[in-house]
């Protein structure tokens, strides 16, 4: 597998595209072709760490994709190495002119570059694909410009996926990933209620800068220590409202028919569709009524899904 690596460690000459490529994206495997098409130099993505705007703006940037996840599906797609660029304040003052030669040609020493078309960088975002085609002119560079892929619902982006994902359509969701949506965490210890209920839970940790769907109920398929075998599953995303209304929202697994000691094991989950919002249950009783419909109706998708 592909690992990630900084300038300094580039197999070089690339072929390289720039860019956060959250979610790797029908728009982004359009550009990504145009890289490894260029199999002479090579297939590299490169990205910024942090990202700009956490630099910049102090804003919180949640990710589709954290760096490591990323590194199959790139994999997959042809690319042979995905470099980190450290984004620090010295670096979002360089000019798009040093921009391109420091990084791109000298460090990074690309022979093709492939850009979307509305390619925006340097110093107060001052360089656009005009800046890439008079400082590469002269050189024995190729440059690529990719337009922007759209549907019948408008450009193709990360926004919108998050947009999709946060009202719970992973079916939309998906379509334009081109792969399922899912996440990993590390299981811990919780409160046991879930155990006590007869319905015994996995309590993750998941990474504070990974996006994650909309609260809620969902049916979900989850894999231990990246299993290959799924397991039908049901997953609560929130908070407990019957419980304890005070807790902090936690993503909660219960895998179907299942009985494994789970703590210190990761978790990947992939939820697949809502089954419900969550409520809040006069009593625990009613609690465990609504887990077994839940656990039927998941069954019900999953099976269907399957």
């Amino acid at each position: 597998m592909i690992s990630l690596i900084s300038p300094s460690e580039v197999k070089n000459p690339t072929s390289i595209a720039i860019g956060s490529f959250d979610g790797l994206h029908a728009g982004h495997r359009k550009l990504i072709d145009s890289v490894v098409k260029e199999n002479e130099y090579t297939p590299t993505i490169a990205s910024f760490w942090p990202h700009p705007r956490e630099i910049l703006y102090k804003e919180t940037r949640l990710r589709l994709d954290l760096p490591e996840e990323k590194l199959p599906i790139l994999e997959e797609l042809g690319i042979q190495q995905l470099v980190l660029i450290p984004f620090d304040k010295k670096l979002s003052k360089l000019s798009a002119e040093k921009f391109i030669k420091d990084i791109l040609i000298n460090q990074l020493q690309a022979k093709s570059i492939s850009v979307g078309s509305n390619f925006r960088f340097g110093f107060k975002r001052s360089g656009d694909i005009d800046t890439i085609k008079l400082l590469t002119k002269d050189m024995d560079i190729k440059l690529k410009i990719i337009s922007i892929l759209e549907d019948n619902e408008g450009r193709i982006s990360s926004s919108r996926i998050r947009d999709l994902l946060q009202k719970s359509d992973l079916k939309n969701a998906f379509k334009i990933l081109k792969r399922p949506y899912s996440f990993t965490g590390k299981v811990v210890k919780g409160k046991g209620i879930g155990k006590s209920l007869g319905f015994p839970t996995a309590n993750l940790e998941i990474d504070g800068r990974k996006f994650l769907p909309g609260e809620g109920v969902y049916a979900a398929w989850t894999t231990i220590n990246s299993s290959p075998n799924k397991i039908p599953s049901i997953m609560n995303l929130g908070s407990q409202p019957t419980i304890d209304p005070l807790l902090p929202s936690a993503v909660e697994v219960h895998l179907i028919n299942q009985d494994i000691n789970l703590y210190g094991l990761h978790l990947s989950v992939e939820p697949i569709r809502k089954i419900r919002s969550q409520i809040k249950f006069q009593n625990i009783n009613q609690l465990s009524h609504q887990i077994t419909q839940d656990r039927e109706n998941a069954l019900k998708i999953l099976n269907y899904l399957n």
